[in-house]
């Protein structure tokens, strides 16, 4: 799915839609791409002449990916609710195709739990466990 098919069972919207595309493989999985361009907003000044794909934008990256398997036309919200085990393993610079896996791997409603990766050139550059709370939309 594109962004418009994003927006449709997402609450993100620019600048914070962060996934250019989409698919769900299955119940428990998502894969997502992510192509950094390098006029991004979050990399004006991370760092001056050696941008760099800040850690907490590649998490928000991966929660989007797990959003992907949450989605409900907007029904209910996913909200993130924690974040273990994060680790950033390689730089990511402007002109990375990111290749974003994410897997639910346990539920206890409104609960969900995820383990999301994030691949640069079939190199591991990220990965963390994401939690959520599926919650009614006020």
């Amino acid at each position: 799915m594109n962004r418009e098919a994003l927006k449709r069972i997402m609450p993100h919207r620019e600048p914070m839609l962060l996934l250019d595309e989409a698919v769900v493989v299955n119940e428990t999985t998502a894969h997502a791409t992510v192509r950094l361009r390098g006029d991004e907003f979050f990399l004006q000044g991370h760092f001056p002449g050696n941008p760099v794909l800040p850690g907490v934008i590649q998490c928000e990256m991966m929660a989007q990916a797990c959003a992907v398997l949450l989605g409900e036309g907007g029904k209910k919200i996913p909200y993130f609710t924690g974040i273990r085990e994060a680790k950033f393993r390689a730089p990511i610079r402007p002109g990375d195709l990111l290749k974003i896996e994410a897997v639910l791997t346990r539920t206890r409603a409104p609960f969900y739990f995820a383990k999301a990766q994030i691949r640069v050139a079939n190199r591991l550059a990220a990965e963390a466990e994401i939690s959520f709370a599926l919650m009614e939309d006020t």
